[in-house]
């Protein structure tokens, strides 16, 4: 049982190789909200996004992670609502969460707006123990198979944006730092939500009539591992079909293409080469974003990539 203790410490606490409880996504300016609950609603329809991530492909029980997400305005576009429910696996254990949020969009001027949101809802981790190999076959843990806990969380954050031009985000999600139980028998634990700091940046410039390029960023910061940040740039024509690169610093780079089918449905892969050591064992990463916006007759007439 010490055993096991000792790997869920090393998965869900500050310990593990890179740090990050949280899943990380090449496609994060398509996933936006996922990441900062502030984007609810910054346009003026609902969107709906699902996000597949396959993580280094080729070895055994490597990450994935699935993510759907809701998102639109209410009629006075002054706040919006939304839901997200992901589940993350990594070997022998599974991450999965569902939130809600409320987002307040505050009109600055005419072209830009500075929004304030918070999600809620429950995190459950959990350890599929006929799945982890131990020399004592009679260990605890393996008797009882699967074990899960269930806990609150909370996410913040801003968001001050100009629709379709530019955007500045930060968020924190994992606010109560909760504590991991797994067994009725623990008094204590080293395993804990780690809080999580992001912040994002993007621009979209016009380079000619049927041309845009959209640089963006993504920082991401958790005690004790180092800034790791995501640098892409993607260049977009007629608004309708893209390719672009990404850079993940002590991680990897990555290839991005997309295309926007009659204004309503989005779809994007992207593909991570791995500049890690791992690259001698992976055939890197793949991931997968389709989109759905439910946009009316009146706002077709104004087409949008995101």
């Amino acid at each position: 049982m010490k055993r096991l203790l000792l790997l869920i410490g090393f998965v869900t606490g500050i310990g593990q190789a890179f740090a990050q409880q949280l899943p990380l996504y090449s496609q994060y300016i398509f996933n936006a909200y996922a990441i900062n609950p502030a984007v609810g609603g910054h346009q003026e329809y609902y969107d709906v996004r699902s996000v597949n991530r396959y993580q280094w492909a080729g070895i055994t029980d490597a990450p994935r992670t699935y993510t759907l997400s809701l998102h639109g305005p209410l009629k006075n576009r002054k706040m919006g609502l939304g839901g997200l429910l992901y589940t993350d696996h990594v070997g022998p254990t599974r991450r999965t969460g569902l939130q809600f949020s409320y987002t307040y969009h505050l009109q600055l001027n005419p072209t830009t707006k500075w929004a304030f949101g918070l999600s809620a809802g429950l995190l459950q981790f959990a350890i599929d123990g006929s799945k982890i190999t131990l020399r004592d076959e009679d260990d605890y843990v393996l008797s009882n198979g699967f074990q899960s806990v269930l806990v609150p969380d909370i996410k913040f954050g801003m968001y001050f944006y100009s629709p379709e031009k530019y955007y500045v985000g930060i968020s924190a999600p994992q606010l109560l730092h909760n504590k991991l139980y797994f067994f009725d028998e623990q008094t204590s634990s080293k395993s804990y939500l780690e809080n999580h700091y992001y912040a994002t940046a993007g621009y979209k410039f016009e380079l000619r009539d049927d041309f845009q390029i959209e640089p963006s960023v993504l920082v991401k910061y958790v005690t004790p591992a180092p800034l790791q940040v995501d640098a892409t740039a993607r260049f977009i024509y007629k608004k309708q079909f893209w390719l672009g690169g990404s850079f993940r610093t002590d991680d990897a780079i990555a290839a991005l293409v997309g295309f926007t089918y009659r204004e309503n449905l989005m779809i994007g892969y992207s593909y991570d080469f791995t500049t890690t050591r791992l690259q001698n064992h992976s055939n890197g990463s793949h991931e997968l974003m389709i989109g759905i916006k439910f946009i009316n007759e009146d706002q077709l007439a104004k087409p949008q990539v995101k």
